[in-house]
């Protein structure tokens, strides 16, 4: 299964940008960004996403 991960704004929340990973790639992510004090949103990625 493939996730997407969008980077939000410290400000207002919005994304920033994203990037879609595999399952495996979620928990390194996950913890990079808890590590930085990054906000981060996860989803399922749409099956038509790269």
């Amino acid at each position: 299964m493939r996730f997407e991960i969008m980077r939000l704004d410290d400000v207002d929340g919005t994304a920033v940008d994203s990037t879609v990973v595999d399952a495996a790639s979620v928990n390194r992510i996950v913890q990079q960004a808890a590590a930085t004090g990054q906000r981060i949103y996860i989803r399922p990625a749409d099956s038509s996403a790269s």
